[in-house]
């Protein structure tokens, strides 16, 4: 059908509200909601905005989301965020019903999305999210790098392996609080 999305035309999106978070020192994690095709919320973080812990990307577009469908339930919704969200995001995809997942960059400090746990393929939960991986991953690991370049000044590190992995957005200005 035209019109609708693809997959990485709505990572692209989510890619261009991440670069909003950096208006305001936030860390650069963008996500939209997706219904029928279209984005139905876009956000990006505002922990440091808002002085709120929860303000990640992830649980404000769910919140949208839900208030333009009318329902908490968004079976129909695909999320599209440009890192794997943290444990409270991924329950707050479970809790919402969310229809399926999709990420770019892993975390493999704080990824619950199949890096670290994999709380939407836990069958012990009430509900499990389908989630696709590694979509246009290394331009949101390139947003998150330079970010954190310019909150941790220092030599890039020695290690070549450490250049080889995922970024992963750890420590106090991290999205996932850690």
């Amino acid at each position: 059908m035209p019109g609708l999305l693809s997959d990485e035309d709505a990572m692209g999106a989510a890619l261009v509200e991440a670069t909003s978070a950096l208006a305001h020192g936030d860390v650069p994690v963008g996500a939209v909601a997706v219904h029928d095709g279209r984005v139905i919320a876009s956000r990006h973080n505002e922990r440091e905005q808002s002085g709120d812990p929860t303000a990640h990307a992830e649980l404000l577009a769910l919140s949208d989301a839900a208030a333009a469908l009318g329902s908490w339930r968004l079976t129909e919704v695909t999320l599209v965020v440009t890192l794997e969200p943290c444990p409270m995001c991924a329950g707050g995809l479970v809790a919402a019903r969310v229809g399926r997942l999709v990420f770019a960059a892993p975390d493999m400090k704080q990824g619950a999305c199949g890096s670290l746990y994999n709380l939407c393929a836990d069958p012990r939960l009430n509900h499990e999210v389908p989630v696709t991986a590694g979509i246009r991953a290394g331009e949101a690991s390139r947003l998150l790098t330079e970010f954190f370049a310019h909150r941790r000044p220092g030599p890039p590190r020695s290690d070549p392996s450490a250049q080889e992995q995922p970024v992963a957005a750890d420590g106090p200005d991290s999205p996932l609080g850690g």
